[in-house]
């Protein structure tokens, strides 16, 4: 593959950039993926542009954790649910029958124990406050989408300062989990229709961000002008545009090509 240009952005955290008139965007990212990983990077279709759409998961992507498996661990089963949410991040399982399976062990739990995993055990990966807070003065819109619930998505959401959540509710009676979900299930078509919604007012040719580290975001990941996997699952990690793997999650600021001196550090 020819090579038209290879620079330094040193404005912009020392990325590496090379520009392309014509290639296989496949085969360039394994040859930079053999040489270089573990790599940050993005391999882009042209110009690479701010978004004007951030659309993102949220567990073990702008969190360290997985909601679920934290809560059960309250309940004395995070060992059990676990494994069935890392089958399903890695795509062995069908999404809602797994989510199904791991909240119906749930029942019976004080709805109390939520507001305690909130504040012991849920923490934003680093670079997520910065993440967010650049990409809104920039004038990006910013959509937390999760098929895991409200009550952890909802304070998540106002912590980092995305606009707009989208996710499961948990059914809730007596002060307690009855096992069961309330509404329709948020899954990868969810994510993907979000992304989707959302880009409409924008005409649907506004460039689009999307992030996520599982089976259930490679739909989201493959529609978005830039799907960016944040350590990720093999699959998608595949499926993606460019994976995080270095560094935090600054690091997507960088490859778009968004001085230091420009980052927001959203508090």
């Amino acid at each position: 593959m020819r090579i038209a240009k290879i620079q330094m952005l040193d404005f912009a955290g020392d990325v590496l950039q090379f520009a392309l008139p014509e290639g296989d965007a496949t085969r360039l990212r394994a040859i930079l993926d053999e040489q270089f990983s573990p790599t940050d990077l993005l391999v882009s279709h042209g110009e690479i542009t701010v978004p004007k759409l951030f659309v993102s998961d949220m567990d073990s992507t702008m969190i360290g954790q997985e909601c679920i498996d934290e809560l059960a661990d309250f309940a004395g089963l995070k060992e059990r649910v676990a494994e069935i949410t890392e089958r399903a991040m890695q795509g062995e399982l069908d999404f809602e029958s797994a989510l199904r399976e791991r909240v119906s062990l749930l029942e019976g739990l004080e709805e109390g124990a939520i507001d305690r995993c909130l504040t012991e055990r849920i923490k934003p990966v680093e670079g997520a406050r910065t993440l967010v807070a650049t990409l809104k003065a920039k004038g990006c819109r910013t959509v937390l989408v999760t098929g895991g619930f409200h009550h952890f998505a909802d304070p998540v959401a106002e912590m980092l300062g995305f606009e707009r959540v989208v996710g499961n509710r948990l059914a809730v009676a007596d002060g307690k989990l009855t096992g069961e979900l309330a509404g329709p299930v948020a899954d990868s078509g969810t994510k993907l229709a979000t992304l989707e919604e959302e880009s409409d007012p924008l005409n649907g040719d506004a460039t689009s961000l999307a992030t996520g580290d599982g089976a259930n975001d490679i739909p989201m990941l493959e529609a978005a002008s830039y799907g960016i996997a944040y350590r990720a699952k093999p699959k998608a990690r595949a499926a993606a545009d460019g994976w995080i793997e270095r560094g935090s999650l600054t690091s997507i600021l960088s490859l778009l090509e968004i001085p230091e001196r420009d980052w927001v550090s959203g508090g």
